[in-house]
Parts: structure tokens; sequence; C-alpha cells
């Protein structure tokens, strides 16, 4: 390494990953330093119960990262990313039985909401069928960025996206639809009043169809150790197990890139009051599960589904959500739930299966919500409880300590709600620079926010270089 750095990257979650990619692809010398002792960040994959069960303690179904413009720039492939489809993408289950699917196919999904509300999804989807690629680019780019590459459907879209999920879903007429829909919505962390919350569905149902909700092969630790080869491939350098808590600990560089929580970046860099408004959103309450066979979903769909929700109704989605911004405990549960060994059997003892779940609770509750979700799980799954063989439990306190811009629990490191939806975090023309003119943030905390895509990333990488080259 040179003895002047051109960019230090704090933090190797996906977004600092990617950010310390793009950067060392270009020719820059990059070092990246990471706290916990491997990278991952919210992309980690661990043995949280059982020898042999590996279980994902953040993230596992990844919607937007196949579809990610910034992975698919790199040849991740080549570094051990491999994606797996189950047979279904997301089964949304009810009580008689039955399930709303995503699928490839827009017509199996369409018939499975019923024939009074099929036409009407098909009308919803289809202007944008067959253009994920600029519509990904257009939805996860920053506004500074120039033009949208489909200005025309970017509008229209963009029409759509933001409304809330509960505007957006009064075109359906069933229970069925409603209920898929505001699932969907429910990723946000936000009541589906809310706006832009029909973004967030519509977004998640065209992936679904375009190109999946897949999981990587061995877990999400996968789509980490995959970044970080390419850029050791690139000349750049990883230090793990190396907690940063001053600026003037860290070589000399040009450009210091962070990976962090907002507050996490002014308390390090110096920046006084810079994020003083910055607000966090609810947590989740999440469980992984070692379990001695396969989930007993009553509705047969769920059985072949990578993801499911549960529910079941627009109404007690939105009331769950609600209760958890509004701080209220938890009492009947809006589930999203992963079943990764359905179609990775690498991932637990033959014949075993690993399970994930989270509901929704208040920011930094101390709770424990294990008997409210999984008498919702027995619900549309009964028998459950006696398949299982070992359970991690995380509330908002742990799911903290395993990911420090996980603050109060919030996994979108960021509150959506109000402005603060669409301007993250917070007003300014490059919304990645701060009041350091070396100093960058390029955390889910930036645009285009959470998700294990590497956009934020690489959207700062992108502010780095040019103030580089132009310095």
């Amino acid at each position: 390494m040179p003895s002047m750095l051109d960019a230090v990257v704090v933090g190797a979650g996906p977004n600092g990953l990617t950010a310390a990619a793009e950067l060392a692809r270009r020719g820059f010398a990059v070092e990246v330093f990471e706290a916990q002792e491997t990278v991952g960040g919210g992309a980690r994959t661990e043995e949280l119960t059982l020898p042999g069960f590996r279980h994902d303690p953040c993230s596992a179904v990844h919607p937007l990262g196949i579809g990610s413009p910034a992975f698919d720039a790199m040849p991740l492939a080549r570094h051990g990313l491999e994606w797996l489809q189950p047979e279904l993408a997301l089964a949304h289950p009810f009580p008689d039985g039955t399930a709303a699917v995503l699928t490839g196919s827009v017509g199996e999904s369409a018939m499975s909401l019923g024939a009074r509300d099929a036409g009407a999804y098909r009308r919803l989807v289809a202007p944008y069928l067959g253009h994920w690629d600029t519509l990904a680019q257009d939805f996860l780019r920053t506004p500074w960025d120039g033009l949208p590459r489909d200005p025309y459907r970017w509008v229209r879209f963009g029409l759509d996206a933001l409304q809330p999920a509960s505007l957006l879903s009064r075109r359906f007429g069933g229970a069925k639809a409603r209920g898929l829909f505001a699932g969907l919505a429910a990723h946000a962390i936000a009541p589906t009043s809310g706006p832009a919350t029909g973004g967030v569905a519509l977004l998640f149902a065209l992936a679904a169809h375009e190109k999946g909700w897949p999981v990587p092969r061995g877990g999400s630790q996968a789509i980490s150790d995959a970044l970080a080869s390419y850029i050791r491939e690139q000349g750049g350098a990883i230090r793990t197990g190396t907690e940063v808590k001053r600026l003037d600990e860290l070589p000399p560089a040009r450009a210091y890139v962070f990976d962090t929580s907002p507050t996490a970046l002014a308390r390090i860099a110096g920046l006084g009051h810079a994020y003083r408004g910055y607000r966090y959103g609810a947590s989740c309450f999440k469980i992984d599960y070692a379990l001695s066979g396969p989930v007993p979903w009553t509705a047969e769909d769920a059985r072949r589904a990578g993801t499911v929700h549960i529910g079941p109704t627009a109404g007690e989605i939105d009331a769950a959500l609600t209760a958890a911004v509004t701080g209220r405990d938890p009492s009947v549960p809006f589930l999203i739930a992963a079943q990764p060994s359905l179609v990775d059997p690498s991932r637990a003892p033959e014949g075993r299966h690993v399970f994930w779940v989270y509901g929704h609770v208040p920011s930094g509750w101390e709770g424990d919500a294990t008997d409210v979700i999984e008498r919702q799980l027995e619900r549309f799954a009964p028998g459950f409880r006696d398949l299982v063989l070992a359970r991690a439990v995380a509330g908002p306190p742990e799911l903290a300590r395993r990911n420090a811009n996980y603050v109060g629990g919030d996994i979108a490191c960021g509150a959506f709600s109000g402005l603060q939806t669409v301007l993250r975090p917070k007003l300014a023309r490059v919304p990645y620079a701060t009041a350091h003119p070396a100093v960058f943030l390029c955390s889910s905390a930036t645009p285009p926010g959470p998700g294990v895509h590497g956009m934020s990333g690489h959207h700062a990488a992108k502010a780095v270089w040019r103030r580089l080259r132009a310095a």
C-alpha cells in the first residue's frame, strides 16, 4: 500500500464493500476497516443455534441483490456468489388454507388473487414488465446523478410509487390482493398509509416477476465474501477486528467513506450535531430456528415458497406496523419469514431445516415477542412448535449489538416517514458528502436506502472518485 491511500472505507457491510470495490477497480488505493471479525454487516451467515445449522442473522432473501446494477457490473459469480431461486418467490397464506403467491409468471400470480382482482393486478404491473434493467437503475439512483435512463417509465412509476400502499391497493376489491400488497409494503417498516409505501410494494412485486427472490448458496455471507474477494483481486486491503472510534486512528487518505449510521459518522469524524435531525424507526424481533423438518403450513403454496408473509389482511398488517411505530407492544404481529433450506440443503443437516422470522416492535423494545410470534405461526402452520430443535432470539438490543448501524434495532438505518422517505440523510445536493470535504457517508441511510443492493455504496463511490479526480 502507498504511504497515502486514496480512500479508507469504515464498515464492511454490503455498501462499504461495494464502495471499496468500485474505487479499487478504478485504480484507487483502498483499505477497508471493519469492527467485527468477519466482513458482512447485514449480510452474514453464522451457526446461531446448533452445529451444522447456518443462519442469516440479518438479511436472507435478496430480490434487490440479484437485480442490483452495482452487483451486475462486478464478476461476483467468479468470486463464489451463486443465486438459488425457490419454486415460488413469495406466499401469503390465508386462514382458509389458500395463499396468494408471487412467481416469475404474472398470470399465475394474478390468478392466485382470485378472478375479481386478477385483471387489476395485471394492469398495475404491465407497464413495467420487461423493463427491470432501466427501472432498477432509475429507481435505485440518486437525483443528482443526471437524467433517468427511461424518463417516461420513471415518471409513470413515480406516480404510482409516491402513493401510500393503502391508496394504491384500492384498485383491488378482494382481501387477498389487498393483503398481499400490504405485506409487500410492510418491508418499509411503516404504516401502509404512509407516502411512497406503494412504491415499495410495487418494486418488490416487479422484482419477483423479473428477477425472483433468491437466496445465495451457503447464505448471505456469500455476497459479502464475493465482494471482499473482488476488492482484494483489485489490490484493495481489508482489516477486520478493528473498531474505529476517531478519524485520527485511520491511516492518511484523500477520502474517508463511512458505511455507518449518520450518528456514528458524526461522532467518529467530529462533525458535532450535523445529523441531529435524523430519525431512526421502529425495530424488529427476530427468531432463527433449527427445525427437525419443513414448516407444516396449511397452505400448500407456502411449503414451496422461499419467503412467506403472515398477516393475513391489510387491516391486520397495518395495525401491527402502526403499533410498532407508535411504541406499543406487539399483540398480533405481521411476520416476514424465510425458508432458505428449501432450496439450499447445505444450510442444515440432512432432513433438517433453518427458518427465519421477524415481527415489528418499537425502537429499543426490551420485551420478549417469542410467544406472540409462535402463536401467529401456529395459526397458519399447526404443529410448528413440535419441530423446534433450537431457537436464537434477537430483539432490538441484540440486533443493535450484532450491527452498530441498527440504531435502536432499526434494520433500515432510518425511519421511512415524512421527508426522510425521499431525502436521506438530509436535504443536500450530494447526500453522500458531508461538511468535511474528505468525509463521505455510504450506508443505507443514504439514497436509495435499505436493502442488500450496494447502490448506496456505488453512488457514494462515484461522488468520491469525482472529488478525487477534480483534485
